[in-house]
């Protein structure tokens, strides 16, 4: 029964630690100036500052705007890319998962932000069936677990949020096709399912395409939209080009993207690394 108690203590201290650093970045961004806004998390996240974006997300995901779902997706999403960073590239992702000593932690608040949000979207469409800002953040959420399950860690689990990730972002696109976010999240599920499952049991997940991914994530990329709409899609295209080992092409979406984005860590090293490639 200690031993429990004390497990139990752990985890809210981790917990209660990870938030005071949050509400830290909030408040030194608001001696700076205007308190922050769904841009200025959005700016970190794609510059690759994910602990500031997961920081000032927080806030507004808490502050109950009209944009506050957005944010908590925001929220989930610098999450797992914070343990995707901390974890490295090591192709064993067990003894990756091991040797991070800031991921189990940060798993934690993960999972119950994702919880949260997920929970605030199903409270909106039980509301409103038609809300289609929060049946694609559902999905979108929903997709974040997973990509981090499955992706990141290396664990086959998240069965649940796929399909209703699925479900949710075919309903969004079947109402209005030219959801630019809905189309680069379905498209990321086509490519992965058509990339990673054998033909022969691509089936057991709805089906997939590789091709079909990368055309709809190419031709949203050069889309008109929000700013940050391309951006997401950029990036999706650039991280696609770079599996596919399509490097002269990846290089140039990597330059546009550097320019909008120069502090973006990730970028620098990728367009150092293949300064020939043309």
């Amino acid at each position: 029964m200690t031993v429990v108690v004390s497990l139990i203590m752990v985890v809210l201290v981790v917990s209660e630690t990870w938030r005071m650093q949050d509400h830290a970045v909030v408040r030194s961004s608001e001696s700076e100036g205007a308190s922050p806004t769904l841009e200025d998390a959005q700016r970190s996240f794609y510059s690759g500052h994910y602990e500031n974006a997961s920081a000032l997300s927080v806030s507004l995901c808490a502050a109950g705007a009209d944009n506050d779902l957005e944010a908590c997706e925001l929220r989930t999403s610098s999450l797992h890319f914070q343990i995707r960073r901390a974890m490295g590239e090591s192709a064993d992702r067990e003894r990756a998962w091991t040797m991070c000593a800031t991921c189990p932690d940060l798993l934690s608040v993960f999972i119950a932000d994702t919880n949260r949000a997920r929970a605030l979207a199903r409270t909106r469409l039980q509301r409103n069936p038609d809300d289609e800002a929060a049946q694609f953040l559902l999905g979108k959420i929903d997709l974040n677990y997973v990509w981090l399950q499955l992706g990141t860690r290396g664990r086959k689990t998240g069965w649940d949020e796929y399909w209703e990730a699925r479900t949710s972002l075919d309903k969004v696109l079947e109402r209005n096709p030219g959801h630019l976010r809905a189309r680069v999240a379905r498209a990321w599920i086509d490519y992965i399912v058509g990339s990673k499952m054998p033909r022969g049991t691509r089936w057991l997940l709805g089906g997939g395409s590789k091709k079909k991914g990368l055309r709809v994530v190419r031709e949203a990329a050069s889309s008109d939209g929000d700013f940050f709409e391309r951006t997401e899609a950029a990036f999706a295209l650039w991280d696609m080009q770079v599996r596919e080992r399509e490097l002269a092409e990846a290089v140039a979406t990597a330059r546009q993207l550097a320019r909008d984005f120069p502090d973006n860590r990730e970028l620098t090293r990728f367009l150092n690394a293949h300064q020939g490639a043309k």
